[in-house]
């Protein structure tokens, strides 16, 4: 895909960036050992607004972030030894440095040294022409991404990842022989550090086009090296209700939750406002839960090649939904995500088909809504937009079209039911202390029942002060 730049206006664009703004305050008495390398100087080309700014350094890469911190009043740390690299952050995260030692005796040196040519032109930061050895301008205007050596794989493997990521995040396609050079040290993709591995991951499925970079990723076959769970589901055949086998229909599913975040409104009804607005909360890892959500999404089906049986001709996936979480969890530890995101990513993958259970029992009363919120919260409308992917993209010949009507429209409902729970969030009509003490009930499992069958009962708008709360639990216990 070409590209117009804006070559013109590339000191421009950088001057504007309030990251450069600070690393040349900082660094003005050693200017000429600087260089503004990678996404800063491409993304200053291509027209857009320079956020995140890489320098390559002659010399300390400490010294140098210091120096930015001091001018900047940032906060400079190592980000890695093995790379000589070190990050420096605004104090209220308006901006970022990350300064490296130059990789040979010269910038030209670096340049081709780096992984890309996209990413191997050069600013000088105190100004100037751009440096670009390798011919990284024009394959950024062809929208071709082209290694820079033919080592550039096999000296790093975890660029074949970063190729997805350019495929997924900006549309540049690998040109023949690049991809060959990945496709030669796919394999090793899963080497690096589970950290490492998770950065590009993230980058990747946050992109514009996920199914490109996942797709790339197949192709040259480094699924199978950095995430198994997900290369495991090729072949795997599904039952009626599916017109896909499980691999592609991850895919499919991926591919539907695109098309949902992009037509809320259709899907979530009027509180499609109030979503948009939890799914562009942070969650964590510089992740946010609209994020998350396509994670859910690629990993939500991985118990199944472990839990599929078939008998009289009949496929079934049964607790393919606890194993899957089972596998998030180790899949987590792996790339050494934050706990936060594992325990997040695990719940939506346990409890992805719990609402469709329960749509052949529509209309739901209101104790029945109350099981699914309290089983779901707090990632109840995260999983509930889950379920709406994930039924849109199970259209095999047994599905009558009603089915997934029912859903859709059962979804809408919990949906706003959620967003009506979470926003309430009423002080409880009595504490577990006074449960335990005006009821009898002794600390432990019991008196945790008891507080949950309270909120059940109010929910469902059995009870409404602390009297009714008091009789309805005394009654309870009764029966139990």
């Amino acid at each position: 895909m070409a590209r117009r730049l804006h070559l013109a206006r590339l000191e421009e664009r950088l001057g504007e960036a309030p990251a450069i703004e600070v690393a040349r305050s900082g660094l003005r008495d050693v200017a000429d050992r600087a260089w503004l390398v990678g996404g800063a100087v491409r993304d200053a080309a291509l027209g857009a607004d320079v956020v995140d700014v890489d320098i390559a350094f002659d010399g300390d890469p400490s010294e140098a972030a210091r120096r930015i911190a001091a001018d900047g009043e940032g906060h400079p740390f190592e980000l890695s030894g093995e790379f000589a690299t070190w990050r420096v952050v605004a104090r209220d995260g308006g901006w970022k440095v990350d300064v490296a030692a130059l990789r040979g005796p010269s910038i030209e040196v670096d340049l081709r040294l780096r992984d890309f040519t996209v990413n191997a032109v050069a600013v000088p930061l105190a100004g100037g022409e751009p440096l670009d050895p390798a011919g990284g301008l024009g394959d950024l205007e062809r929208g071709t991404l082209r290694a820079c050596a033919d080592r550039a794989f096999a000296d790093d493997p975890l660029r074949v990842l970063r190729a997805a990521r350019f495929l997924a995040r900006a549309g540049f396609a690998p040109e023949p022989h690049t991809a060959g050079l990945a496709r030669a040290e796919a394999s090793r993709a899963g080497e690096p550090a589970g950290e490492r591995q998770y950065a590009e991951l993230r980058l990747l499925l946050a992109g514009a086009d996920p199914l490109a970079g996942i797709g790339f990723l197949d192709e040259v076959g480094a699924l199978a090296a950095v995430v198994p769970e997900v290369a495991a589901l090729h072949g795997v055949s599904q039952s009626a209700n599916h017109h896909l086998d499980a691999y592609e229909h991850t895919l499919e599913v991926l591919r539907r939750m695109q098309e949902v975040e992009r037509d809320l409104p259709r899907y979530c009804g009027e509180g499609a406002a109030a979503i948009a607005e939890r799914l562009a909360a942070p969650l964590a890892d510089e992740l946010d839960r609209g994020d998350a959500l396509r994670w859910a999404a690629l990993l939500h089906d991985i118990g199944k090649p472990a839990t599929r049986r078939e008998s009289g001709g009949r496929v079934s996936f049964i607790g393919h939904d606890a194993t899957g979480a089972q596998l998030v969890a180790g899949l987590c530890r792996r790339l050494r995500t934050s706990r936060r995101f594992a325990t997040h990513l695990g719940a939506m993958t346990r409890d992805h088909l719990v609402l469709g259970f329960m749509v052949r029992e529509r209309p739901l009363p209101r104790r029945r809504v109350w099981d699914y919120l309290s089983r779901t919260a707090p990632q109840t409308v995260d999983t509930t937009l889950l379920t709406i992917a994930d039924r849109l993209s199970a259209q095999g010949g047994d599905v009558p079209g009603e089915a997934i009507a029912g859903h859709l429209e059962l979804a809408r409902e919990m949906l706003a039911a959620a967003i009506a729970w979470e926003d309430e969030d009423p002080d409880p009509l009595l504490r577990g202390d006074e449960i335990a003490a005006e009821v009898g009930i002794e600390p432990g499992p019991r008196l945790g029942a008891a507080v949950a069958e309270l909120a059940a009962a109010r929910f469902a708008g059995e009870v409404g002060d602390r009297a009714a709360a008091l009789a309805h639990l005394r009654a309870w216990a009764d029966r139990r």
